[in-house]
């Protein structure tokens, strides 16, 4: 049996938030060098700030001032900091209690060893060089005797309260497939279509799934299927969003592959997009063959063969 395919898989957006009028005003003034917290019912005040009450869950608006120096509560060591990490070296993560808090903020203190930092520890803010209205205003917690002045100016933006945060988001990993999966990607990659039958009810899934869903036997024999099938579902894509490669509209719709018993996700591109309907016949649009591995991207879209449509009698249960 072949080794089954593995490969680094990175997954990354910008996350993109509207604030209100609570956390609007404890970034805004982040990147004007104050720390707010906003007070409870039971007279606590949380940093960050909440906008309702833990206890009665209502509307929180009394806001309080807080020191930029605090207390260190628990933590725990980075000896290997990861791409986007508020330091490029060691660093601590720690639950730090702001003077005049009542609860704790997670944020990283700059010291070079573990040995350097300890429940109880002072620290203090540093402030990033240049501020915007986030968290990631304040740089890191260093040592509150750390040489440097805490007051010391650094530049901020100009212009009234934020009101919108964005902060990148990534998860990189090492992703393997069954060995089922990589027989379908392999497959791909000579421009093949692969699926599995399943031996007791006969069901055809591509990509294939190793046992059957239905009846929980292992799918062992292998189909080849077709790259013609019928849109089962769809829906039209009319919002931009970051890193989009087509712009909108276009259709993104589950195609049912000639043969197969589950459809899969793809594009449908070829005609307008008010064009597509259910039962729409469709032919897969490869790539140029230099293009091709171990994907579903080999297939670039898929487009209308220009047949009858497939009556709904015939798709309805695969829906």
């Amino acid at each position: 049996m072949r080794t089954p395919l593995s490969a680094p898989l990175e997954i990354s957006f910008d996350y993109t938030r509207s604030l209100g009028p609570v956390l609007g005003r404890f970034v805004t003034g982040l990147r004007d060098r104050r720390i707010e917290g906003v007070r409870g019912s039971d007279g606590g005040v949380h940093v960050p700030p909440v906008e309702y009450d833990p206890v009665t869950a209502q509307p929180l608006g009394e806001f309080v001032p807080v020191g930029e120096e605090g207390t260190v509560l628990s933590w725990s060591w980075t000896a290997g900091p990861l791409e986007g990490q508020p330091l490029a070296h060691p660093f601590a993560w720690a639950l730090i209690q702001l003077d005049g808090a009542d609860t704790a903020m997670l944020h990283a203190v700059d010291v070079s060893s573990p040995e350097e930092i300890h429940t109880g520890m002072r620290v203090r803010v540093r402030w990033a060089d240049e501020r915007v209205g986030h968290i990631r205003d304040i740089a890191c917690f260093v040592p509150a005797d750390a040489p440097g002045e805490p007051s010391e100016e650094t530049a901020g933006n100009e212009g009234g309260a934020v009101s919108i945060m964005v902060t990148p988001v990534r998860l990189s990993y090492q992703h393997s497939v069954s060995p089922e999966e990589s027989r379908f990607l392999r497959g791909l990659a000579d421009g093949r279509l692969i699926g599995q039958r399943c031996p007791a009810c006969r069901k055809v899934y591509v990509p294939p799934r190793g046992a059957c869903p239905t009846d929980g036997v292992p799918t062992e024999e292998e189909v080849e299927l077709p790259d013609t099938g019928i849109v089962t579902t769809f829906c039209i894509v009319n919002v931009p969003f970051l890193g989009q490669r087509i712009k909108p509209p276009y259709v993104a719709a589950y195609i049912l592959l000639d043969g197969a018993d589950i459809a899969f996700l793809h594009l449908v591109l070829g005609c307008d997009a008010s064009e597509v309907r259910m039962g729409m016949r469709v032919r897969a649009a490869w790539k140029p063959r230099e293009e091709w591995w171990t994907s579903l991207e080999n297939i670039d879209h898929f487009e209308p063969t220009g047949e009858p449509d497939a009556p709904y009698e015939s798709f309805a249960h695969h829906l």
